[in-house]
């Protein structure tokens, strides 16, 4: 695991709301704490700079590990990831209920791969938005 020192965590923490950049969940009310992740991984030439991190939760970190494409299941085009650094939510994703859509390529990958969907984590998004702390 690569050094990320403190004042660069928080400074990604501050630049990002503390929410994770990928599906938005609050790190306030995260079971476990959000982490900085390289949105071009190391192994893959990425280098630990704050314009290459991203705040992500553990969810969203753990099912996207060093990838950086999928495959698109309606063409089976090989499709980017969103990337945080360079690409703004509202155009590749939409909230519906408390689900999160991709409306875009890019976007239907970065939901299945990340695993936007799981039913433990639309139930968490459900509560969260009752209540007024996700949008």
């Amino acid at each position: 695991m690569t050094y990320i020192p403190p004042i660069v965590r928080r400074q990604v923490g501050e630049r990002a709301q503390h929410l994770c950049e990928y599906c938005r969940f609050p790190e306030l009310v995260s079971i476990f704490p959000h982490e900085v992740d390289h949105v071009v991984a190391t192994k893959h030439k990425g280098e630990t700079t704050f314009e290459n991190l991203a705040l992500s939760c553990f969810h969203c970190n753990r099912h996207k590990g060093s990838d950086l494409t999928s495959i698109d299941d309606q063409t089976g085009d090989i499709i980017p990831l969103y990337n945080p650094r360079k690409d703004v939510w509202s155009e590749h994703f939409r909230l519906k209920d408390a689900s999160i859509e991709g409306i875009t390529a890019q976007g239907r990958v970065t939901v299945e791969l990340l695993h936007f969907n799981d039913p433990d984590q639309v139930s968490q998004r459900a509560a969260l938005i009752t209540v007024g702390r996700y949008s």
